[in-house]
């Protein structure tokens, strides 16, 4: 298929890239290269991708360049871009989240409605159920974000859901669950882990570390996200990895695995929910999904990846 992915540096949209692209499809991606965090680390993301028969890049901002174009030959948009960071999305900085997470995917669907395009897949967030009413959490459990950053990606799904059913864009929004895997961001807890392990410093804590997420290992993500683009189904869906694990236990097994990290704790801060845990019915009964990394194996990939990885020249 021929796929347009936005935020196409970052984590997750650089590994859905090479994963299309595995799968013989053409891709063109876009990434306005933000500095929410060094986007040398984005430009180390696309390194890998550049020179690909089928891949394009776009150094473009949403909400400035004509997105017409861009989506006109477009079998499916995986819309990706976005201000990320729970912590970050207080005070003054609500107003680039707003910017960056509400106002362009409202661009992103006035031009799919306009350019009639096959599929939207929506990369939503676990983040829009804060503190949930149940565990494991379906997709039909009250949405109760605890932090802006969630308050602007709910807003977002349900741009995508108002424009499902009020012009019939066929929109998928995927709920996605603590992602992590090689070239995590680096502000995520996972990557600060494995780098303070790699280099002897300190860890930072934020609780008493008995906070637990539904970690999702980054290939299951963005398999799924391929599956969904290939469905007839749209909707709201739950993608979880089915590994609830604690901050305390992680690191347990960070020490198993030899990645041993001293650890400064601190007090839990803002906006951080208590507990995650995905309901992934909807998504296996949809379009198949079924998590297939467990968080042993997943973080052994980090760090070898990270123990491997070696500065690159800037693009």
């Amino acid at each position: 298929m021929r796929a347009v992915v936005t935020g196409a540096a970052g984590f997750i949209g650089s590994h859905l890239c090479e994963h299309l692209l595995s799968c013989g499809d053409d891709v063109t991606g876009v990434d306005a290269l933000t500095d929410f965090y060094d986007p040398v680390r984005k430009r180390q993301n696309l390194r890998p991708l550049l020179g690909r028969d089928r891949f394009t890049f776009r150094q473009d901002d949403l909400l400035a360049v004509p997105l017409e174009p861009l989506f006109a030959d477009a079998d499916v948009v995986f819309h990706l871009a976005g201000q990320p960071g729970v912590r970050g999305s207080w005070g003054p900085e609500f107003a680039v989240y707003v910017e960056r997470n509400i106002l362009v995917t409202q661009r992103v669907l006035e031009t799919a409605r306009a350019t009639q395009l096959a599929r939207l897949v929506y990369a939503s967030s676990s983040s829009v159920y804060g503190d949930a009413e149940a565990y494991p959490t379906g997709e039909a459990v009250r949405p109760r974000p605890v932090s802006p950053y969630g308050v602007t990606k709910l807003a977002a799904e349900h741009l995508c859901e108002t424009y499902r059913t009020a012009f019939g864009v066929p929109a998928v929004s995927l709920r996605l669950f603590s992602v992590y895997g090689p070239g995590q961001r680096p502000d995520m807890a996972f990557s600060r882990l494995i780098t303070a392990a790699l280099a002897h410093q300190t860890f930072t804590l934020y609780g008493d570390g008995e906070q637990s997420r539904d970690f999702t290992y980054v290939a299951d993500v963005v398999t799924a996200m391929r599956d969904a683009a290939y469905s007839s189904w749209s909707g709201v869906a739950n993608v979880g990895g089915g590994s609830e694990v604690t901050m305390n236990q992680v690191i347990g097994l960070l020490r198993l695995l030899g990645a041993s990290v001293r650890v400064v704790r601190a007090p839990r801060a803002p906006g951080d929910a208590r507990r995650t845990a995905a309901d992934i019915t909807v998504a296996r009964e949809a379009f198949g999904f079924r998590p297939s990394t467990g968080v042993r194996d997943g973080l052994a990939a980090m760090i070898a990846a990270a123990a491997a990885r070696q500065p690159v020249p800037s693009l």
